[in-house]
């Protein structure tokens, strides 16, 4: 009987932590929006997680025979977790993430605004240079192409 209840006790936490485990993922998803792809990779590698942990579980405590009341235990432990925790820790740990999230892009765009404005001066800097390049190369074309006219018109008379 005491096997059994300790074994009641385990699926009861193990109901929690995977709930637990569930709504990190959750506040990871506000925080850090991403798209139906990765999503379905988080929640696929999530549920191979918990089928592990759980046959773990049943193989450790009940040589792997499936116990009712064990998975009775995990669903009462999930639901309490569910209703008594989760709203709160969801909504008050992706505020706080999010507010540092927040923060710390505000820092580091203060931070990186010298190195920006340095790079737009030389991409400026490099645009004149190369509207200059062009502005000579196009008078250096003219001249040249006078030259050879010239040179042609002579090997003409030349001829």
């Amino acid at each position: 009987m005491a096997n059994e209840n300790i074994f009641l006790f385990y699926a009861l936490a193990m109901g929690i932590f995977i709930t637990f485990l569930y709504d990190i993922l959750r506040i990871i998803r506000r925080v850090l929006p991403h798209n139906h792809f990765w999503v379905s990779v988080e929640d696929l590698s999530f549920w191979i997680y918990c089928a592990a942990e759980v046959f773990l579980l049943l193989h450790h405590e009940s040589d792997g025979a499936l116990r009712w009341f064990a998975v009775l235990g995990a669903l009462t432990g999930m639901l309490l977790y569910k209703k008594l925790v989760s709203p709160f820790f969801v909504k008050y740990v992706s505020f706080a993430l999010g507010k540092l999230v927040f923060f710390l892009g505000k820092v580091s765009s203060f931070l990186a605004a010298p190195f920006l404005k340095a790079a737009k001066a030389l991409e400026n800097k490099a645009k004149g240079a190369g509207r200059k390049a062009v502005k000579h190369g196009s008078r250096a074309g003219r001249l040249l192409k006078k030259k050879l006219t010239l040179f042609v018109k002579m090997l003409k008379m030349t001829l």
